[in-house]
């Protein structure tokens, strides 16, 4: 279809010219002499470009045909003609957004070429505002919430989603998120948490994302996601916010006590995670001091990370200690900090973990390891909220919130002389205990696709899950080392994993040979040694095999013998 053109000209012979001119170049062309007569072709018909000259006969000009098309906001580009050049005439078409300004005599190949730059014009400005409506269009219809701001923080734009949902409305745009945050957010923590994803977006060039972000005030559970945006190369141009009120899914998923992650730091739906997840959110709040146990593996670390960030030092720093790594000298300088000269090396003062984490957490892996000395002070750290650097006797209050670990029994260490009692129970407030993975075996499925989709973005694989023949045998391991022991052996098979499923050849040589153990039974070995009914079903169901019998009561043969023999069951 011919690109169309309209030429606005009272002289009849440069009308006829600029028309013959262009129509042979392949334009279908329209021509008027006044204005009257060219607002109506305008409004009828649809042009790619339009020519005027700025000279009209009656009252109006060139000039008022552009402002007509710009008011009626009509995509089209207007080219000013005029035998009589001015600054003044010039800069009122700039303004008025006019396309070009050419002077008469207009020579043939310049009125060609800005005829083809201005259709060509009209083509791309159509592709953008038609993309533009699109965009608008799918910005009106997403349901969650969308805010952009720019460099300076400044909102620019919310879509129908953002309407009410945590501190945003209409009247909001165009004003600092600052300040709207300040005027209606619920409190200061959430203007702190909001305020500071979005900052740290912009300044990282990297999305931050707030999961189960509460707002205790609303009683409400939302989902954030900063995401920058870039106006070119490492040009940063602001950010876009995008909400979800989790509300009711978080609030039905406590109903249903199926929550299957808690903040997205631990992965579990089974009822022994259920319960910790409970637990946690109830210690959250709290300064209580709380001991968190468990086998090596279990994921001790990312339950004090939940107990931080569930709490209200969440936004204040979360230090971690691995006590076991460092000796009694190398770790009291750790905790405590030194002044210059306290000791051979100390060639300059040092702050602390406790003075790094003030007014947040601080987490003591292995607590078990240390020695009596640094528990006698960590005692008068806990009693007295102040600490004492190495080398210097001033006292410096912390406010800081004590979590602490470790995979000991600590009890029986107590009553062996190798831990001090009174530090025990003061450390031992509330004790969290992180059950073991074949406690949880539900979870497996769950961690494993975790990990995969882990793997999958750093090895740059697609791996899609495992086969049937490794799940179960993932299923029915021990699991020795729990949580960490089956995320190296996934990371081993996705390593070599050649599909896009991970197979038995895939995983470690060693791996399901030293401990083979299967399910936890469903009647405890206490319950059925007592129980002839029940040792005869676990035999039966075996067919009489004791090795199997024994191995799925989780005990040895010698020991299934004995049971045998204190039931009165001949062999």
């Amino acid at each position: 279809m011919k690109k169309k053109i309209l030429v606005i000209e009272d002289d009849g012979n440069l009308r006829e010219t600029f028309r013959r001119f262009l129509t042979k170049d392949g334009y279908a062309v329209d021509t008027a002499d006044d204005y009257q007569s060219a607002v109506g072709l305008i409004e009828s018909h649809s042009y790619d470009a339009i020519f005027t000259d700025i000279n009209l006969s009656g009252e109006k000009s060139g000039l008022d045909i552009l402002a007509e098309c710009k008011g009626e906001k009509l995509c089209v580009p207007v080219v000013i003609i005029t035998g009589f050049p001015s600054i003044e005439s010039a800069s009122e078409a700039v303004r008025l957004g006019g396309y070009d300004y050419l002077c008469k005599p207009v020579e043939k190949e310049t009125l060609l070429h800005v005829a083809r730059g201005a259709v060509r014009h009209k083509e791309l400005s159509g592709q953008a505002h038609r993309f533009a409506r699109n965009l608008e269009a799918v910005f009106r219809s997403v349901s969650d919430a969308i805010v952009s701001v720019d460099s300076q923080m400044l909102i620019t734009c919310l879509n129908h989603g953002a309407e009410g949902f945590c501190v945003f409305d209409r009247d909001c745009v165009g004003k600092p998120l600052s300040e709207t945050a300040a005027s209606r957010a619920c409190s200061q923590e959430c203007q702190n948490r909001l305020l500071g994803a979005v900052k740290e977006s912009i300044g990282t060039g990297k999305p931050v994302e707030l999961h189960d972000y509460e707002c205790s005030e609303k009683k409400a559970v939302y989902t954030l996601k900063v995401s920058p945006l870039e106006a070119g190369p490492g040009e940063k141009s602001g950010a876009v916010i995008v909400g979800r009120d989790e509300t009711r899914l978080a609030a039905l998923e406590r109903d249903l006590d199926r929550r299957r992650d808690f903040h997205r730091i631990m992965v579990g739906k089974s009822e022994p995670m259920q319960a910790i997840y409970t637990l946690i959110e109830s210690l959250g709040a709290i300064r209580s001091t709380v001991l968190i146990t468990g086998a090596s593996g279990t994921g001790k670390e990312l339950a004090a990370t939940g107990l931080h960030h569930a709490g209200s030092r969440r936004d204040k720093p979360l230090v971690k200690v691995n006590c076991s790594a460092l000796t009694e000298t190398l770790l009291e300088s750790e905790l405590f900090g030194h002044v210059k000269g306290a000791f051979t090396g100390a060639v300059h003062d040092r702050v602390g973990r406790f003075e790094m984490a003030n007014g947040g957490t601080l987490f003591l892996d292995e607590i078990g390891d240390i020695s009596p000395i640094v528990q006698q002070k960590l005692l008068r750290v806990l009693q007295e909220k102040e600490i004492e650097r190495v080398g210097d006797s001033r006292p410096i209050k912390v406010d800081v919130r004590i979590l602490a670990a470790t995979n000991r029994d600590l009890k029986q260490m107590v009553a062996g002389g190798l831990f001090r009692e009174d530090f025990y129970y003061r450390i031992k407030v509330v004790e969290l205990k992180m059950p073991p993975l074949r406690a949880r075996r539900e979870d497996i499925p769950l961690l494993l696709d975790f990990f995969l989709n882990e793997f999958s973005v750093e090895f740059n694989k697609r791996i899609d899950g495992v086969s049937s023949d490794v799940m179960e045998m993932f299923m029915n391991y021990g699991w020795p080392g729990n949580v960490r022991e089956l995320k190296h052996v996934i990371e081993h098979g996705a390593i070599l994993c050649r599909r896009t499923k991970i197979t038995l050849n895939d995983l470690p040589d060693d791996f399901g040979q030293s401990y083979p153990a299967p399910p936890t039974p469903a009647i405890e070995p206490q319950a059925v040694s007592k129980n002839a009914e029940a040792l005869l079903q676990i035999l039966q169901e075996n067919k009489w095999n004791k090795t199997e019998a024994a191995r799925n009561l989780g005990i040895s043969r010698q020991t299934l013998y004995r049971k045998l023999k204190e039931v009165g069951i001949d062999e």
